[in-house]
């Protein structure tokens, strides 16, 4: 015959062994219907996220919606130069933060004459700049040479 303190104790193992039970449990069915999300997501033609290939996202205060969802979707957004509505593709997506390595919480601001417009004003207002430094340094190699 058993003691009360030896029964409590076998009740209590009994209960940390059901609760490890049905905690395993829920975390299958947590994998599993996160699995049936993502099979869903990719027939409706989004893209896989491979969280190992993002550069551009060290980890930080918040998570981008792509990595919690597991998947890139197209994203609307209207472009800051021209006001045309445009989509950002979910291939698009996957290139520009795993490939090219952008940074996980941007988006597209441009649409693509206007990125290409925005690059050249760009270059061109590098070279512009080097032209004047190279013409500054001109000038004062001239004025060291007649000191």
């Amino acid at each position: 015959m058993k003691s009360n303190k030896q029964k409590r104790a076998e009740l209590a193992a009994r209960r940390v062994v059901k609760r490890q039970a049905e905690a395993e449990r829920l975390k299958r069915d947590a994998e599993l219907h996160r699995q049936r999300a993502l099979e869903g997501a990719l027939e409706r033609g989004e893209v896989a996220v491979n969280p190992a290939r993002l550069v551009g996202y060290r980890g930080g205060y918040s998570r981008p919606e792509f990595l919690e969802r597991g998947t890139y979707r197209a994203i609307a957004f209207v472009c800051k130069s021209c006001g045309k509505a445009e989509v950002w593709t979910a291939r698009q997506q996957k290139w520009w933060y795993e490939t090219a390595g952008g940074d996980a919480l941007s988006t597209a601001t441009r649409c693509r004459p206007c990125r290409a417009k925005e690059r050249q004003r760009k270059a061109a207002a590098r070279g512009a700049h080097a032209e004047g430094l190279r013409k500054r340094a001109a000038a004062a190699r001239k004025v060291a040479r007649q000191d």
